[in-house]
């Protein structure tokens, strides 16, 4: 204790950060981080063009078609489940809440990262919500909703950070620095005071997230309105703002059933006994709710291609993929879910779930990328350069970092005993 009176702050974090485990994971997240400090280096000094394969014919790549439209997509479990759970009234789902949040938050966050790299001029971001205001353009609606969301999420999320540092004391076994420690004990008040706000307000911002919600999913769909000869007939539909709504809630839910999966094999020591005990509810009752919703989306799907007679381009290569993506990552997963609720099995929920993640990352591809363009010669058409790729790497990498140490130091997979009866 006396050395630590004198290491100054900064070297505090450091040894902090130096004396993690040497394991394969931390050694590869090390390895990823230096590959996305290099290319964040050369993105800012010697621009886009050097980093990515963007062009005049495809502005829009995997920066946007990943880490935008599948990150926004995937985080859709924030306004679902605390929906569910304080709105319609299934508290059977609390659990499932602070992890879906969390989820959410990280990934609303890194999206907003993720365009810091795709815009070319990334100080101008804010322009269009402080400056010049294009009120008649979808992408401001896009933008503005997403960042009052990422501010709702940022207040739904907070209790989870104030919480552990309330809980936080001082020990031989969890030595805090004294200068960190002191500002802890002087900000304990003001954290109890907000805390208490924030928890009266859970009904308010509840309500915020899903109109925020459901404006912002709908209009990525959208974007594409405007594109009819660019992007494919079979993908091209008047219903896109439809379609992507629809298809954000099954990939929310699903995404929180997949998350929850991994954390209880990585970090099932972390959870308490009404989060074990809870689990398997959780997935029957939201992959009973997925399983109505890819029903739907399929209706859909098919009544879509009908309207608009594109039964023909079924028996192209196009087709053929459009039936893989359909079937295969729609129609499978909505059957697995069916029976997963039928006969009580949550394995068949939990593979649903993978395939429905992995189906929603197919379908914002294809719509941004794979479709786009389609008619161009292949020569013209985008496919995303190696930096590109690893960029992309680089921001989820650092969303499971994220996610790792709140799990490790919150209060997210478990109540503290002292706040359990404010909840």
């Amino acid at each position: 204790m006396a050395a630590e009176q004198k290491e100054s702050v900064f070297k505090y974090f450091v040894r902090q950060i130096t004396s993690l485990p040497r394991t394969p994971g931390n050694i590869a997240t090390l390895v990823i981080f230096a590959f996305g400090a290099l290319i964040t280096i050369m993105r800012f000094t010697m621009g886009i063009d050097s980093v990515s394969n963007l062009d005049d014919n495809n502005p829009w790549g995997i920066w946007i078609g990943f880490d935008l439209m599948c990150g926004v997509a995937l985080a859709a479990g924030g306004y679902t489940c605390s929906s569910a759970c304080y709105l319609l009234g299934f508290k059977r789902y609390h659990s499932a809440v602070r992890p879906a949040i969390t989820t959410a938050f990280l990934g609303y966050l890194f999206v907003v990262i993720a365009l810091l790299y795709d815009v070319g001029q990334p100080w101008r971001l804010p322009y269009p919500l402080t400056i010049s205001f294009g009120t008649t353009s979808i992408l401001f609606e896009v933008g503005l909703c997403v960042g009052i969301y990422l501010s709702v999420l940022f207040i739904e999320w907070s209790p989870v950070a104030m919480e552990w540092l309330l809980s936080i004391r001082q020990s031989e076994e969890n030595a805090v620095h004294p200068k960190v420690y002191k500002v802890l004990v002087w900000l304990r008040p003001y954290l109890r005071t907000i805390r208490k706000y924030v928890l009266w307000m859970t009904i308010p911002l509840t309500v915020m997230g899903v109109i925020l919600s459901t404006m912002h999913q709908s209009s990525l769909g959208s974007l594409f309105l405007i594109a009819p000869s660019k992007l494919h007939p079979l993908w091209y539909s008047a219903f896109l703002s439809v379609f992507f709504f629809v298809s954000s809630m099954a990939a929310g839910l699903s995404m929180v059933i997949f998350e929850g999966t991994l954390a209880h094999k990585a970090l099932h020591h972390k959870m308490d006994e009404t989060h074990l005990a809870e689990a398997d509810g959780v997935v029957l009752g939201l992959g009973r709710a997925c399983s109505v919703i890819l029903a739907g989306y399929f209706m859909m799907k098919i009544m879509d291609i009908g309207m608009d007679h594109d039964w023909h381009w079924l028996f192209t290569g196009y087709g053929a993929w459009f039936c893989v993506e359909l079937f295969g990552f729609v129609a499978v997963p909505c059957m697995l879910y069916a029976m997963g609720a039928r006969e009580r099995k949550t394995s068949y929920m939990r593979w649903a779930a993978a395939l429905t993640v992995g189906g929603i990352i197919m379908n914002r591809f294809n719509v941004s990328m794979v479709a786009f363009n389609w008619q161009l010669p292949s020569v013209d058409r985008y496919f995303p350069s190696f930096l590109e790729v690893m960029l992309s790497v680089f921001i989820v990498t650092c969303i499971i970092t994220a996610y790792r140490f709140i799990a490790a130091k919150m209060p997210m997979l478990y109540e503290l005993k002292e706040f359990k009866s404010h909840h």
